[in-house]
């Protein structure tokens, strides 16, 4: 059984057991969280929603937070002496899925 949902802009496909990275949550480490936007879950019979299906939701449990690696982003106009470097690190939240209700 499987299902995709929607977190952060973002969709990722999910089973039970599965440890993912998702776009920071404002959970303490060790709680659970629900996700309520299920775009589809596939199983015994699969159920697709418009957007969401009505219902479901998928239970996580938060492991830790954290930052990515360093993206570094450089611009550059040719001959116009203009350089210019930045760099980003994106926090994100390392989650269990725990069971997937739907």
């Amino acid at each position: 059984m499987f299902a995709v949902i929607k977190t952060g802009g973002k969709q990722y496909t999910v089973k039970e057991g599965d440890i993912f990275n998702v776009e920071k949550l404002e959970v303490e480490v060790g709680a659970t969280h629900k996700f309520e936007e299920v775009l589809f879950i596939s199983g015994d019979k699969q159920t697709a929603g418009s957007p969401f299906v009505k219902g479901a939701s998928i239970d996580v449990e938060v492991l830790e937070h954290g930052k990515a690696d360093r993206v570094y982003i450089f611009k550059k106009k040719r001959r116009k002496d203009y350089r210019k470097r930045q760099g980003h690190r994106q926090m994100f939240t390392k989650v269990k899925v725990v069971k997937i209700n739907g």
